[in-house]
């Protein structure tokens, strides 16, 4: 086997993993926060990436573009959010709804093509996988970390404040928090804005990172998304019990994600089939905890005989 090969591969496959370890906070939020099922992120994860490209391709500043890829994905959450409180439809309907709209919304804001293309050599990219292999500045991993530390920053502090802290207790115990006087339809809400403000931040760092937007780009995202969640819970439950740590842990999950999927792919497996691993892989992680029960219990069960 060519382990070269595989060396040279594991550059693009950290960038990648920290790229969509952005998403997989956004995912975090809702999944784990809110305690909501989301499925707006299919849409958003490209909506962000969109918003980006065709604005730097209009003249646009880097930073303004990203801004506004942000806030159009944040726009995103807050009509699925006025699906779910205002409308009564169930989270994981509302988030259908939205995702089904956000097509037509990608293509129509790409000129109705179903992808676009941004050259490095041209425009002012955040990060670019050209320069995956360099040692200097413009290294996407250095890029990609800079962002997720102040993002794991700016979100700690958030939650620590008594607005944050009204969404944590939303998600952790709804009639309760209403019963305190906290608007548990607002919590939701804006939630659901951070969640998908954060999953439109990655797509358009994605989008600078491949050169490209495309209206799929985000077909699956929310099995990734929940792939590092989960992955996260399973290697760093035990040892990351702050929420700084357990959002480090997150972005960890979406890297050695891309990590075992780069290295399948260096074993030889087809790359259409990459669908089916990733659900593969979900399946696997979601059931460690479960198979790791039933053995503590059949362990116990023994010892009390």
């Amino acid at each position: 086997m060519n382990f070269t090969a595989l060396f040279n591969a594991m550059p693009g496959a950290a960038a990648q993993g920290l790229i969509w370890g952005i998403m997989a906070i956004g995912v975090y939020i809702t999944y784990k926060v809110l305690d909501l099922a989301d499925l707006t992120v299919d849409g958003s994860m490209a909506t962000g990436g969109a918003v980006c490209v065709m604005l730097m391709l209009n003249g646009v500043n880097v930073w303004l573009a990203l801004l506004c890829a942000v806030l159009a994905g944040m726009l995103a959450g807050l009509l699925t959010g006025i699906f779910h409180t205002a409308m009564g439809i169930p989270p994981i309907l509302a988030g259908i709804l939205t995702q089904l709209s956000l097509y037509s919304i990608n293509l129509a804001v790409m000129a109705f093509k179903a992808n676009q293309g941004i050259n490095v050599t041209k425009y002012a990219l955040i990060v670019s996988q050209r320069n995956v292999r360099t040692l200097s500045w413009n290294n996407p991993i250095f890029t990609a970390l800079l962002f997720l530390i102040v993002l794991i920053g700016a979100l700690y502090w958030f939650f620590g404040t008594e607005l944050g802290s009204s969404l944590r207790a939303t998600g952790a115990n709804e009639a309760m928090s209403r019963a305190q006087g906290i608007n548990t339809n607002t919590a939701k809400i804006l939630g659901l804005m951070i969640s998908n403000g954060i999953v439109a931040l990655s797509s358009a760092l994605l989008s600078h990172y491949q050169g490209f937007v495309d209206v799929n780009m985000g077909r699956g995202a929310i099995v990734i998304g929940l792939a590092a969640v989960i992955i996260s819970e399973v290697i760093f439950g035990k040892l990351f019990r702050n929420f700084a740590l357990k959002l480090t842990g997150v972005a960890l999950g979406a890297v050695i994600y891309y990590i075992v999927i780069q290295v399948v792919l260096w074993l030889g497996l087809n790359t259409n089939l990459l669908k089916l691993l990733s659900a593969l892989i979900v399946a696997v992680f979601l059931g460690i905890p479960y198979w790791k029960a039933h053995m503590n219990m059949r362990k116990g069960g023994g010892r009390h005989a």
